[in-house]
């Protein structure tokens, strides 16, 4: 990525979190760095060396002392020249020095206005960007590691890896092109289908790597569905750990969609317990089956209650679900069957045998939640976000076009555009092409300071 012009403005915050503290940070980017740090220090700083320095106000007030540090660019954060100024952590203090600096030339910075300098300068792709706001957000040491390893660029080498892939079939297929004179049919040409159907299904991986990112950042979003008295309400007590739903033998008692969210060794879950699924005249129930199902479609991964009697019966509920949900058939009420717990997977569905009533097989349902959610994924896994899922899914359509254009009427140039769409979205991902709109929607939602 090629850096732009630099900022003439100056920008500083504090960059530490809020509240008392031993050590808080002021931070200032920008070409008036090295006169705000004359200023401040008396002399000019060594850089990357830590200077024991006296602060003062306008007046020549002491506010507090502490450490200097001067960053020139573009070995820098932000790739300007970068000043840190360590004080004592107290609010008061912190905003005296920050209104020091301002004194000096500086101005307040936005949100996220560090790490969009960054960007523009080249020091960070976009995707590394929103990982640094993943960082700072993780709430899970799985989601810690995911967002670092994107902060690494593993995410952004994947998707150059894909998008040069894409270039290259772009190229093939303009190039044929461009002898429309010639007898032989360079379309039908055998690598362009290799080369399309190897792209498609490196960006099947991407996605499914994607998503599990997505899922360590927000949280996995799971559905509970079934027939009436199945046990969902009792599943989503025993997951919660408390009374959290009605329990009752009267068919119909949870009508609305009830809504949980709990942490399994520092992963997030949002349950949804949801009306049981049957043919109901009463009004109020109807409309809670029809929440239901909007549930099913929204989540992450749908758990279908049931038990041994009614499974396969059951199962049809899971047919139309959209690819992209994971399946559990939650087999419930083994202690009445006298039915051992065990795992099994059918296709692209994971069978879970259990109780709710007793608990067995219940630390088997956690263990799988877990790891759907991106839990010991290994050291590859990555942090993503919901705008890199729907950017892969959205070239994964034009992909589909293209190969639908390729076998029905070997119309190149419907297929050239398909390739240069998908090329286009794929680098709105990394930043390749990016909207002034989409910068400021990403970087608005960083912290101040960094």
């Amino acid at each position: 990525m090629t850096a732009h012009a630099p900022h003439e403005d100056t920008i500083a915050a504090i960059a530490s979190a809020p509240g008392a503290a031993g050590v808080g940070i002021v931070r200032v980017s920008g070409p008036r760095v090295m006169a705000i740090a004359h200023a401040l220090l008396g002399r000019t700083p060594t850089p990357r060396h830590a200077h024991f320095a006296a602060f003062r106000d306008a007046r020549g007030q002491l506010i507090d002392r502490g450490l200097l540090l001067y960053f020139p660019a573009p070995a820098s954060y932000t790739g300007e020249h970068v000043l840190e100024l360590q004080s004592h952590g107290s609010s008061v203090l912190l905003d005296a020095l920050l209104r020091r600096v301002c004194e000096l030339g500086a101005r307040l910075a936005r949100p996220g206005e560090f790490t969009e300098r960054a960007f523009l300068n080249g020091k960070l792709d976009l995707a590394q960007a929103e990982a640094v706001a993943d960082l700072i957000a993780a709430r899970s040491q799985a989601g810690a590691r995911a967002a670092l390893q994107s902060m690494e660029g593993v995410f952004s080498r994947k998707v150059d890896a894909l998008l040069q892939a894409l270039i290259a079939l772009r190229v093939h297929i303009e190039a044929a092109i461009d002898f429309p004179e010639e007898e032989i049919d360079f379309l039908a040409d055998p690598t362009i289908a290799q080369q399309l159907t190897r792209l498609r299904a490196e960006l099947d991986e991407l996605l499914r790597e994607a998503q599990r990112g997505v899922r360590l950042n927000d949280g996995l979003r799971v559905a509970i569905v079934g027939r009436p008295n199945a046990g969902k309400s009792s599943l989503l007590n025993a997951l919660a750990g408390s009374d959290r739903a009605i329990v009752t033998d009267i068919a119909g008692t949870t009508r609305d969609v009830l809504r949980e969210s709990i942490s399994l060794d520092g992963i997030t879950l949002e349950l949804a317990d949801t009306a049981g699924l049957r043919d109901t005249h009463d009004p109020v129930e109807r409309e809670g089956v029809r929440r239901a199902h909007g549930e099913r479609e929204r989540a992450d991964v749908v758990v279908l209650v049931t038990d041994a009697q009614h499974a396969e019966a059951d199962l049809a509920w899971m047919h139309d679900l959209p690819s992209y949900v994971e399946r559990i058939v939650a087999v419930n009420k083994i202690d009445l069957d006298a039915i051992d717990t065990h795992v099994e997977q059918r296709g692209n569905t994971w069978w879970l045998w259990l109780s709710v009533k007793n608990g067995a097989g219940l630390d088997a349902l956690r263990e799988h939640l877990k790891q759907l959610a991106g839990a010991g994924s290994g050291e590859g896994v990555f942090s993503a976000r919901r705008r890199h899922v729907l950017a892969l899914e959205e070239v994964a359509d034009h992909l589909q076009r293209t190969a639908d254009v390729l076998a029905d009427t070997h119309a190149g140039e419907l297929a050239a555009e398909e390739l240069r769409h998908a090329q286009h979205t794929l680098g709105e991902i990394t930043g390749t092409y990016s909207s002034d709109d989409l910068l400021g929607a990403i970087f608005s939602s960083f912290c101040i300071g960094k």
